[in-house]
């Protein structure tokens, strides 16, 4: 499937929701994949991406921001906190603020550097314990907790269960979100992206729709 046929979805399932497409940040999710691929991406005007690990995101993107402007880098991955300060020098936004040690790392780094990127507090909504997020009953301290440390919280982020429902998870997500005062939603992916834009993602992660299956190298 084509980023022009993703990005017609996206604009079909916002009108559907009475809502602007202009609202809703498609990330093209370029982990793993060729830089060929990336680059013809870029070369179609499209500008915002997700990285998932920070040493192949600085492997890959100072060279294409040498040679385009306007692009936004997301890390949606887990991130480690020795590897706090090169994602906070390479990325616009991080989704995937999980704990008080990753917070007060990234706080403590924004003071000393004078900025900081968007932050998204990622959100374990099925409670897996394989997976990392904050747990749903402590989002509302820890949305505080990082409000106090001056960090710039946009919003939430989830992945939900593979075997469940993803619109009963976008629709907690959005509550909480919500009850918080948060505007930001990243959610949804290449297989549910519609059903998040319905239940007002404001952060879409389309990977192997735009790009083709994954090459591991």
């Amino acid at each position: 499937m084509s980023l022009t046929e993703i990005k017609a979805r996206v604009d079909a399932a916002a009108q559907k929701a009475g809502r602007d497409p202009d609202e809703i940040a498609l990330i093209a999710v370029s982990k793993v994949q060729p830089n060929d691929r990336v680059q013809k991406v870029l070369e179609s005007g499209h500008r915002s991406f997700g990285e998932n690990k920070v040493q192949e995101a600085a492997g890959k993107w100072p060279d294409f921001r040498s040679r385009f402007e306007g692009i936004a880098l997301h890390l949606i991955g887990p991130l480690q906190s020795n590897k706090t300060r090169q994602a906070m020098q390479l990325a616009d936004a991080i989704h995937t603020v999980d704990r008080p040690k990753l917070a007060k790392a990234i706080a403590r780094i924004a003071q000393e550097e004078g900025k900081c990127p968007d932050l998204f507090i990622q959100v374990n909504t099925g409670e897996e314990p394989q997976k990392a997020g904050v747990l749903p009953a402590d989002v509302d301290t820890f949305v505080a907790d990082c409000r106090a440390l001056d960090l710039p919280i946009l919003g939430l982020m989830c992945i939900p269960p593979v075997e469940e429902e993803p619109a009963l998870h976008f629709a907690l997500l959005a509550k909480m979100a919500a009850r918080n005062g948060l505007t930001g939603l990243s959610m949804g992916m290449s297989a549910d992206f519609e059903s998040a834009i319905a239940l007002g993602a404001t952060h879409i992660r389309v990977g192997s729709a735009i790009f083709g299956d994954r090459v591991p190298g």
